[in-house]
């Protein structure tokens, strides 16, 4: 497991060996940004800036749900 992102979230073994997909940190941050958005009434301000910020958030929750398991 890397520090940084958790490692893989889903390895696959295939016959020519593991595939790696996506780590830990990249499904932590699309499932905080899926719960994000399930309220986007509760969301006010700019969509352009309100699509960074939201991503921003979503890897920094992803980034405490790491640090919470060490």
């Amino acid at each position: 497991m890397t520090k940084e992102t958790g490692g893989m979230a889903f390895p696959l073994e295939t016959s020519i060996g593991f595939s790696a997909g996506m780590t830990l940190r990249d499904w932590f941050a699309g499932q905080a940004l899926n719960g994000m958005l399930a309220f986007p009434h509760k969301i006010n301000g700019n969509t352009n800036i309100l699509r960074i910020s939201c991503a921003r958030l979503a890897y920094e929750t992803a980034n405490a749900m790491l640090e919470a398991r060490n």
